[in-house]
């Protein structure tokens, strides 16, 4: 049994960290992927997970394997392409640890995964599957996406979307806000950020995370505003958790999707249906995935930076 199944990419970020003596970056190599970084948070606190994917049969692809042996992540559903590398993203950071991406993906190995390689055992033994928008930006990834979301909500599990918006792999814009608002509506659970609702709905992160239970049917809506906390929301209150201050940060990848992993660890954790969480639960779950996120800002890298469980109760018991 897993707690959590994801579907999309696992990829290498490359993260600009010096420049050579003639002008050209010096790079530094990071395990990615943003339902992959999810992953691994849910899997550092404790929790079982799984993901479905394909990476290219290459160097790249066989570490990014281990790397996930090695966070007790199953592989089983994760697939080895002959026919296309592995793919890369390239992160260039500001002064405030913002990042900005370029791909390498033309095609890279994620988005070649096919309906018909899905092995559909490891939906079966989820509780929670989780998907974002990367894996709809191009077919034949398109397709598998939606098939294994149509098998999770047969069999009754309960769906989580991050959008994780990328404009420059998408052919078109209006595509993009198609295909995410398709995630949308098949999500029982959202995360996604302010600069995302004001792309969908263009809306502010309160009036935005309403628009998103009355319109697509969510029944618990986080919107993530950065340094400036989160947005929560289900059928039974709604309200605003600040993140943590003082801290330093290195490297906001990943951060987005780390409140994510955290979040749906916490909610096993309290054991209740989304729709059902008290105000308190809400808050409770709301500050661990806040403190855990900005606690991953100070280090580089996304999956290399999910913080110990210890740290995020360290820091939650000093800031709230």
């Amino acid at each position: 049994m897993f707690d959590v199944v994801a579907l999309g990419e696992l990829l290498i970020d490359f993260t600009h960290i010096d420049t050579s003596h003639d002008g050209y970056p010096v790079l530094a190599a990071h395990p990615g992927g943003a339902p992959c970084n999810l992953l691994a948070a849910v899997a550092k606190f404790g929790r079982k997970s799984a993901l479905l994917g394909k990476v290219g049969n290459d160097q790249f692809g066989q570490m990014l394997r281990e790397t996930l042996h090695g966070l007790n992540i199953n592989t089983q559903g994760l697939i080895s392409d002959n026919n296309a590398f592995t793919t890369l993203a390239f992160v260039t950071l500001d002064g405030n640890g913002e990042r900005t991406f370029s791909f390498a993906r033309k095609p890279g190995s994620d988005m070649q995964i096919r309906p018909d390689e899905l092995d559909l055992s490891v939906i079966k033994q989820s509780r929670i599957f989780h998907f974002g928008s990367l894996s709809l930006t191009h077919e034949p990834a398109r397709s598998a996406t939606q098939a294994a979301v149509s098998y999770a909500k047969s069999l009754g599990k309960l769906i989580s979307f991050d959008p994780n918006l990328r404009p420059p792999l998408w052919d078109s814009l209006d595509t993009a806000k198609e295909q995410i608002f398709w995630g949308l509506k098949q999500a029982d659970i959202v995360k996604i950020s302010a600069e995302e609702v004001e792309f969908i709905c263009e809306l502010d992160p309160k009036s935005g995370s309403q628009w998103i239970m009355e319109e697509c049917g969510a029944k618990l809506v986080f919107v993530t505003c950065g340094a400036e906390g989160c947005w929560y929301r289900n059928k039974f209150c709604y309200g605003h958790a600040p993140a943590p201050r003082g801290l330093k940060i290195i490297d906001t990848t990943g951060a987005g999707d780390i409140f994510g992993g955290a979040g749906l660890w916490k909610l096993i954790d309290l054991a209740k249906k989304p729709e059902c969480l008290s105000e308190a639960e809400l808050v409770e779950l709301t500050r661990f995935a806040c403190t855990a996120a900005s606690l991953s800002t100070t280090k580089a890298g996304g999956i290399s930076s999910v913080p110990d469980y210890d740290e995020v109760c360290a820091l939650l018991q000093s800031t709230y």
